[in-house]
C-alpha cells in the first residue's frame, strides 16, 4: 500500500461518521424553524469561522426579489420549481466540478431544495449560508487531504496504471461518499503532476508549486466572508432571470464603477467569476491585453505574478481581489498563468506577460486601409475600415467641443478619405467588436442609408421605442461588406442587422454573439443590482438576442461556439420577434447570393490559408471533444507529443506560405511568438486573408451585377421576419 493509499484509508476511517452526522445536522438546521445556523450543531475546525447573514443583506435580498419579479424583462415568479433551479445553480457555482461534496451531502441538502424560494422572498438567508459553510468546510477537508498526499512525495504516486480522469465533471454524478472522493482527488493530483512533468518540471518543483497552490486556496477558504456567501447566493438567484442580471456587493460595485470610467491602469480585460476561476469575458479594444495579443476570451486565470516575484495562485480567490492583484503602476509588467480557452483539460496552462497601461480613447478609434485585388487582369481597390468598439468622448461632447471624437464622426472622415482614393467598395470590419454606445450604432447606420429606422427597443411593459436616422444625407452609397465573428456583439449586431435588413450590404463571417438585451444598474441599500430591462429588435422584427446575426456568407472561426455566445449561457432570454417597421430595401441579393457562395466556396477549397484554417479548427475541435485524459505516464507523454507535433506542423505550414523558414522545435515557435509580442510594431497578418476574402466577395458582386455599385431608387415596404 502506497503512502497516498494509506492517506485515503486513514482519512476515510477517521471521518466517515462525521460525514453522516454533519449531513443530518445540516438537514435539521435547514428544516426546523428557529434553529440557528448549522454551526450550532457541529464542530467546525478551530480556524474556520462559519459566516452569517447581516440585516443589511436580508433587506437587500427582499429588494432584489421584488425588483426581479416586477421590473425584469422576463415575467418570472418565485415558485417551487424556481427554488429547485436556484438550489442547482448555487451548488454549481460553489462546486461546479463536483469535487468537494458527496452524494451523502447532496441527499441531506436536497431536503431544503424546494423551500429556498419562499425564504428568498422574505430575506431568510440562513439556508443559503448553511450550504455555503458546508461547502467551505468540505473544501478545507479536500485541500488538507491534497496537501497530505503531496507532502508524502509525488514519487509515491503510481503512473503505470490504466487510470483515466474525466476532464469536465460538471455533469458527472456526485461521488458516493468520502472514500470515493479521496480516490478522485488522488486522480486529480496525479493529473496535475503529469501536466507539470510534461512541461519539464522536476518532482521537487512540482511539490513546491502544488503545495503553494493548495495552501493559497486553504488560506482563502479560511478567510471566507459573509459578503462572499451573500453575493454567490444572490447571483444564483438573479441568474434565474437571465445571465446578465447580477448582484454587485459594495466592493464589486466600486470596481464596476471604476471599470466604467477606466480610471485605473490595468490590462484592459473584462473579467468575471467562473466558479473557482476568474475568466476573461472580453478584451477592451486598444487595451494592453488586446495589443499584446495572447490573452483570449474564455481563458481562465490560474496565477498572477508581479515583476521579479513568484506567481500567486488565485484559484478560489474573489474577483475583486484578483482584479486588485492584476492592477498596478503604469508600464509595469504583470504575468498571468492561464488555462487557454481551447485547452483539452485544466492542467494545460500558458504564461502571458502584459505591460500595464491605461486604455486610451485614441487607441480604440476606427482606422482605415486599402487592399488591392488582381482578378482576371482587373484591379480592385478595396477600402477597409476597422471599428474596434462603438465609442464617444462624452466629456468633450458635454463640454461643447466641436471636434469631439466618436465612431460615426471618425468613420465619416475615413469614408471621405477612401472616396478620394477611388476605392471600388468598402469592407467594414466589426470582428471582435463587443459593442459600446447605442446611439453611435444608430448614427453609423445613417452613414449608409438616406433615412429610416435602425433598431427597435422593447421594455417589460411591451412598449416599443424605435430609433431612427433622420439625416437624409448618405456618406457612402457604394458596395458594402460587413465582417463579423462570434465576438461581435450588441451595438455591432445592431449595425450588421440593419445593413442586412436594408439590403444595403452583405454580412460575412460567423454567427455573432447574440447579446440583444439592455441592462440598468440600480442602487440597493447594500450594493447594486444590474437588471435586464429591455430587448433589441431589428427593423425586420426579429431580435438580435440569443441568435445574433446570421451572415449571408459564412467563414469558419476558431472560436468555440459551445462556450462563447449568448446561446451558451444558462437562462439566456430566447429569440423572438415583434412587428417589423417600414424600411427601405436597397438591394435584393437573392438573385446572386447562391453564385456568391459558390465562388466563395471555390476559393475556400483552393486557398491554402483557408485550408490551413480549417485544419486548425478541426484540430481544436478534436481537443474540445476529449472527455477523459490518461493518467498513465507513457500514454500521456505520447498524447502530449502528438499535440505539440500538430501545433508545430500547422505553424510551419503557415510560415511556408509566407516564404519563411520553418521552426525546428516547438520551443523555437514559442520563442518567436514571445518576440512578436514584445515588439508591438511587428504585427501578425495571419487573418488578413479574411479581409481579402471580403474584398473578393465584393468584387464578385460587382462582376455579377453592376447595379450594386450604387444605391438604387429605393422602394418603401414593410417586412415581417419569418420564424425559422
Amino acid at each position: 500500500m502506497t503512502i497516498a493509499e494509506k492517506a485515503v484509508t486513514r482519512n476515510h476511517r477517521s471521518s466517515l461518521l462525521k460525514v453522516a452526522g454533519l449531513s443530518a445536522a445540516l438537514g435539521l438546521a435547514l428544516l426546523v424553524p428557529g434553529l440557528s445556523g448549522l454551526h450550532a450543531k457541529i464542530e467546525e475546525p478551530a480556524s474556520y469561522q462559519p459566516v452569517s447573514p447581516t440585516i443589511d443583506q436580508a433587506r437587500a435580498n427582499i429588494l432584489i426579489a421584488r425588483q426581479l419579479q416586477f421590473t425584469h424583462f422576463r415575467d418570472l415568479g418565485i415558485s417551487d420549481e424556481l427554488s429547485g433551479d436556484v438550489f442547482d445553480a448555487y451548488l454549481n457555482y460553489l462546486d461546479s466540478q463536483r469535487v468537494y461534496l458527496t452524494q451523502q451531502d447532496i441527499d441531506a441538502l436536497s431536503q431544503v431544495k424546494g423551500r429556498l424560494g419562499s425564504a428568498l422572498k422574505t430575506g431568510q438567508l440562513q439556508p443559503g449560508f448553511d450550504i455555503y459553510n458546508l461547502v467551505q468546510q468540505r473544501m478545507i477537508e479536500r485541500l488538507k487531504f491534497a496537501k497530505e498526499v503531496i507532502s508524502a512525495g509525488v514519487s509515491e504516486l503510481d503512473f503505470s496504471t490504466n487510470e483515466k480522469i474525466r476532464v469536465d465533471r460538471s455533469e458527472a454524478p456526485w461521488e458516493a461518499n468520502k472514500a470515493a472522493l479521496d480516490k478522485l482527488w488522488i486522480k486529480r493530483i496525479k493529473n496535475a503532476v503529469l501536466a507539470q512533468r510534461l512541461n519539464g518540471a522536476d518532482d521537487e518543483a512540482i511539490e513546491e508549486t502544488l503545495l503553494r497552490r493548495y495552501e493559497g486556496q486553504l488560506k482563502r477558504a479560511y478567510q471566507a466572508r459573509s459578503e462572499d456567501a451573500f453575493q454567490a447566493y444572490m447571483n444564483a438567484f438573479t441568474g434565474m432571470w437571465d445571465p446578465h442580471t447580477s448582484y454587485f456587493s459594495p466592493r464589486t460595485s466600486e470596481n464596476f464603477n471604476i471599470n466604467m470610467s477606466l480610471s485605473l491602469e490595468g490590462i484592459g480585460a473584462v473579467l468575471q467569476s467562473d466558479n473557482e476561476y476568474t475568466k476573461v469575458v472580453r478584451l477592451v479594444p486598444g487595451g494592453p491585453a488586446s495589443k499584446q495579443g495572447q490573452l483570449q476570451p474564455a481563458d481562465r486565470i490560474v496565477s498572477v505574478a508581479q515583476e521579479d516575484e513568484k506567481p500567486v495562485n488565485v484559484i478560489g480567490w474573489r474577483l475583486d481581489e484578483v482584479v486588485d492583484l492584476i492592477r498596478g503602476p503604469r508600464n509595469s509588467v504583470v504575468t498571468l498563468e492561464v488555462i487557454p480557452a481551447n485547452a483539452s483539460d485544466e492542467t494545460i496552462t500558458r504564461s502571458i506577460a502584459i505591460n500595464r497601461d491605461e486604455v486610451k480613447l485614441e487607441e480604440q478609434s476606427a482606422s482605415k486601409d486599402i487592399i488591392q485585388l488582381e482578378r482576371s487582369g482587373a484591379t480592385y481597390n478595396i477600402g477597409v475600415i476597422t471599428i474596434p468598439t462603438f465609442y464617444a468622448d462624452f466629456q468633450a461632447m458635454q463640454a461643447g467641443d466641436p471636434n469631439y471624437k466618436s465612431t460615426t464622426r471618425d468613420v465619416r472622415k475615413l469614408i471621405d478619405d477612401l472616396k478620394q482614393d477611388g476605392v471600388d467598395g468598402i469592407v467594414m470590419d466589426l470582428r471582435n467588436n463587443g459593442g459600446g454606445a447605442l446611439h453611435e450604432a444608430n448614427d453609423l447606420v445613417g452613414l449608409f442609408i438616406d433615412k429610416g429606422p435602425t433598431v427597435q427597443i422593447r421594455n417589460a411593459n411591451n412598449d416599443v421605442q424605435v430609433l431612427d436616422d433622420r439625416d437624409p444625407t448618405v456618406s457612402y452609397d457604394g458596395p458594402l461588406v460587413v465582417l463579423v465573428n462570434r465576438m461581435s456583439a450588441s451595438a455591432s449586431e445592431i449595425f450588421a442587422g440593419a445593413i442586412q435588413d436594408y439590403g444595403r450590404g452583405l454580412v460575412v463571417g460567423s454567427q455573432t454573439f447574440g447579446k440583444g438585451t439592455v441592462q440598468a444598474v440600480r442602487p440597493l441599500n447594500h450594493g447594486q443590482l444590474k437588471i435586464t430591462q429591455s430587448k433589441f429588435y431589428r427593423v425586420s422584427g426579429g431580435s438580435t438576442q440569443h441568435k445574433g446575426v446570421i451572415p449571408d456568407i459564412e467563414i469558419p472561426s476558431r472560436i468555440d461556439k459551445s462556450r462563447i455566445g449568448e446561446d451558451a449561457l444558462d437562462h439566456a432570454l430566447p429569440w423572438d420577434q415583434i412587428e417589423a417597421v417600414p424600411h427601405t430595401r436597397y438591394f435584393d441579393f437573392s438573385g446572386v447570393i447562391d453564385e456568391l457562395r459558390t465562388r466563395h466556396d471555390d476559393r475556400f477549397n483552393t486557398n491554402p490559408e483557408f485550408s490551413l484554417l480549417q485544419k486548425e479548427i478541426d484540430f481544436l475541435n478534436q481537443q474540445r471533444q476529449i472527455d477523459y485524459v490518461s493518467l498513465n505516464l507513457d500514454e500521456r507523454t505520447a498524447h502530449h507529443n502528438q499535440i505539440e507535433s500538430t501545433r508545430l506542423t500547422i505553424a510551419n505550414a503557415r510560415r511556408e506560405l509566407r516564404g519563411e523558414a520553418p521552426f525546428e522545435t516547438l520551443e523555437d515557435l514559442e520563442d518567436w511568438q514571445d518576440a512578436q509580442v514584445a515588439d508591438p510594431d511587428n504585427g501578425d497578418d495571419e487573418l488578413d486573408f479574411v479581409i481579402r476574402e471580403g474584398g473578393h466577395i465584393m468584387a464578385d458582386l460587382l462582376e455579377l451585377d453592376q447595379r450594386m455599385a450604387s444605391i438604387l431608387t429605393p422602394t418603401q415596404f414593410a417586412v415581417k421576419t419569418e420564424v425559422p
